[in-house]
């Protein structure tokens, strides 16, 4: 065997070592569990073939605790780039076989140094989380290595798409970075999240909790909102990122790819004209409008179980991208309280960041009352919302369905925060507060002194309703640009993101923005 020959045999040996990470011991460790190997989640995520591997010839340096007599190819991370649908994206997946995924300093260059090259190509960035936190043995070297990952995600926040996968444990300094991504998405069973593990929190507070119960997927999916999507298991979450993937642009200065559309623009949804309920208070169902509306009924929802009260997510309109925001009648009867604002407002500044048009279908009857909400600070969390509206310069269309009262009405993306097309139902009701409020305040005193209080208040109340709970008096002074039939929605919708399309605005030159947080 010729010199070159026995070169290329060793080449091809420590390939092979590489890709068995921890060994196959660490391997089969990974399956008992019903997790996925690292290049295993690539080979799910990625277009069959495409997965390019960088550095896997990179291994620890750290001497101590005999740290120097264990070491692996790759260190921990696998990293690369390839495609999804045709399209390039970066990758790393941590891989718990070698050291239970733990960060050491080299690990974090060998992220740091994809996220660089995402940033220069101007194409998203994917992490697969599945560590056990910083490496311990390596000190202050791991933590400014996690640190170096932040700077990272802060700078290509708004530049290039973010989105984390959890597959594994995610805890201390290691949180940070899927919290400054776009988008976390969380697999049930073998995911978990939080800042102090049980053990800690055992000790500080004397609460016995466990690790699912403390951080799960569940948990981040429904009470605290930290996960944008709680998937079934492992494969689900990474088929998930590549269906989200379809609808977001390469980077800030690219548009969402176009998809062709066979469900007909004019296509009439006569349903719509019969589903607003005769009374007021009265529930219906707002995902039924939306699947109504939107192409081929295919909506992918963020943050689905987390403040129902608001809808968000993405969907398609004669094969272009938007976002949909819209108040949910059904839970709260669509009140906005503070988590609903938060979710809507971090979802429109994405949208508005990646030149996503943003579609919002109002149906709401104010701020949910009361001291939690407002001890809870709901004054800035509704300001967010208000905030994110109001800085968004992508095309934003407006359908008020039924109740826009008061603070909610102007925080729902009308006219004065620049909505560039505002429509109505005939059932909308645009006023500062409903009929039965609004007596109480001007009527009081009259009240008292009519001989039938309670006839004459109905009276009132009917007059002002008649008055005030109709569209026609916002579009009156032009702040509803016009009202139309409800099984029109999907083509009026149409029509105004295309007339859109060259839509230029921008804000005064600044450093940012103060926003209320």
């Amino acid at each position: 065997m010729s010199n070159q020959l026995e070169k290329v045999q060793e080449l091809i040996e420590l390939r092979a070592q590489a890709r068995l990470g921890g060994g196959q011991k660490a391997i089969d460790k990974q399956h008992e569990k019903g997790k996925y190997t690292a290049r295993e989640r690539i080979a799910q995520l990625l277009d069959e073939g495409s997965f390019e591997e960088l550095d896997m010839f990179v291994r620890h340096r750290c001497t101590n605790f005999g740290q120097e007599k264990k070491s692996f190819l790759g260190d921990g991370v696998v990293t690369g780039y390839g495609t999804i649908e045709g399209r390039l994206v970066y990758v790393f997946a941590q891989d718990f076989t070698v050291f239970g995924g733990s960060l050491s300093e080299t690990m974090a260059l060998k992220i740091c140094k994809v996220m660089d090259m995402a940033m220069k190509m101007g194409a998203p960035c994917i992490g697969l989380n599945d560590s056990g936190g910083a490496r311990i043995q390596e000190g202050i070297n791991a933590l400014a290595g996690y640190a170096e990952i932040f700077q990272r995600n802060i700078m290509a926040s708004g530049v290039i798409p973010q989105i984390s996968a959890i597959l594994g444990p995610c805890a201390g300094g290691a949180v940070y970075s899927p919290a400054l991504t776009d988008f976390t998405i969380m697999a049930k069973g073998i995911s978990y999240m939080f800042l102090t593990g049980p053990k800690v929190v055992k000790t500080v507070t004397g609460e016995d909790v466990t690790q699912e119960a403390l951080g799960g997927a569940e948990v981040h999916s429904v009470k605290s909102g930290v996960a944008h999507f709680a998937a079934e298991n492992g494969e689900e979450a990474l088929a998930i990122i590549r269906k989200l993937i379809s609808y977001i642009p390469q980077n800030n200065l690219e548009e969402a790819p176009l998809v062709p559309c066979n469900d007909p623009i004019d296509r009439l949804e006569d349903s719509l004209n019969e589903i607003i309920p005769d009374s007021p208070n009265r529930p219906y169902d707002m995902y039924e409008v939306i699947g109504a509306i939107i192409d081929n009924g295919e909506f992918l929802e963020v943050q689905r179980d987390y403040a129902k009260n608001i809808i968000i997510g993405f969907a398609r309109f004669n094969g272009q991208s938007v976002g949909i925001v819209a108040n949910q009648p059904k839970y709260l009867a669509g009140v906005l309280d503070s988590n609903a604002s938060r979710k809507a407002a971090r979802f429109v500044r994405f949208c508005d960041a990646f030149n996503i048009p943003i579609v919002s279908l109002v149906d709401v009857p104010g701020f949910l009352p009361g001291t939690g909400q407002e001890y809870n600070g709901v004054i800035l969390h509704g300001a967010k919302l208000l905030y994110a509206y109001g800085e968004a310069t992508v095309p934003k269309v407006t359908i008020t369905l039924r109740k826009s009262y008061g603070g909610s009405h102007i925080v729902m993306s009308c006219k004065q925060l620049r909505g560039d097309m505002n429509y109505a139902w005939p059932t909308a009701e645009i006023a500062v507060m409903g009929g039965a409020g609004a007596v109480e305040v001007l009527y009081a005193k009259e009240a008292k002194e009519a001989p039938d209080p309670a006839k004459f208040m109905a009276e009132k109340e009917a007059e002002y309703t008649k008055l005030f709970a109709n569209p026609y008096n916002a579009a009156k002074y032009g702040y509803i640009d016009d009202v139309i039939e409800p099984r029109n929605t999907r083509f009026r919708i149409i029509r105004a993101l295309q007339q859109l399309q060259t839509k230029k605005l921008t804000n005064p030159a600044k450093k940012h923005g103060n926003i209320p947080l």
